[in-house]
């Protein structure tokens, strides 16, 4: 299916509310010092991208999955699905920025013509490969219509200590989270968050960048399966959980 034809298929249904993923996928990785971004790094059989995208496959809730990669990113034709994989619901979007923040802001922009404005996007790091279909449906039903959105995230249960240089102090950790992603906002809502940012160090998150607008979204818990891979011995730990039952 072509880009035109993506827009066609999409568009049909103007009054429906769908919810799209978004991938930012744009990244080097250079804290895994190894010989490609760590986004193409086998974490089992398969490169970690390929389990982040088949995790959207994999949920009849997700309308379309976009992945956003450098220009000339050599390697990600070889990790999308083939066409009896589910290529027809994946688009790759070779707009990607210099940070995170910037390959989400193209990708949106990539998208107008194909989302309505109340259509929900999920953004999603692509070196989170143990999402899966249960936890996105939870993230969708749990945030439903809240007008701010919602993300995964963990709540916090070892003791917390703050260092500085008189010392150290422990934190209350009673309404303390550690954001995950998805992080889910409608598609006017996320562009509107994200063109308003001035200051990119100060917008770790999708989420950090509603929140400067002064909403809430909604935390809505999520796993530690669905860790962030970050260190090379992160890749153990997240073949364990793929290994392991999918069910959460």
């Amino acid at each position: 299916m072509d880009d035109n034809q993506l827009l066609m298929t999409m568009n049909e249904q103007p009054d429906v509310t769908r919810h799209v993923a978004l991938i930012p996928a744009a990244g080097v990785g250079a804290r895994m010092a190894a010989g490609s971004p760590k986004q193409y790094l086998p974490i089992g059989a398969k490169p970690m991208l390929r389990h982040t995208v088949d995790a959207f496959l994999s949920s009849p809730l997700i309308a379309h999955t976009y992945v956003v990669v450098s220009a000339d990113d050599p390697f990600i034709d070889a990790v999308l699905p083939d066409a009896s994989d589910g290529a027809s619901r994946v688009t790759v979007l070779r707009c990607g920025g210099a940070t995170r923040m910037e390959s989400i802001r193209n990708g949106l922009h990539a998208v107008r013509a194909a989302l309505a404005d109340t259509d929900h996007v999920l953004v999603h790091d692509a070196a989170r490969p143990g999402l899966n279909a249960a936890l996105i449906e939870r993230l969708i039903t749990e945030t439903g219509d809240h007008p701010a959105g919602g993300l995964l995230a963990l709540p916090v249960v070892d003791t917390v200590k703050r260092r500085g240089d008189d010392g150290i102090a422990t934190v209350d950790r009673a309404n303390l989270w550690l954001a995950q992603t998805p992080q889910m906002f409608t598609y006017a809502l996320l562009c509107r968050a994200l063109d308003a940012a001035t200051d990119p160090a100060a917008i770790t998150d999708d989420a950090s960048a509603v929140q400067a607008l002064g909403l809430a979204p909604r935390l809505v818990e999520g796993h530690p399966r669905n860790l962030k891979v970050t260190l090379p011995s992160d890749i153990r730990i997240a073949e364990m959980y793929l290994a392991a039952d999918a069910s959460i």
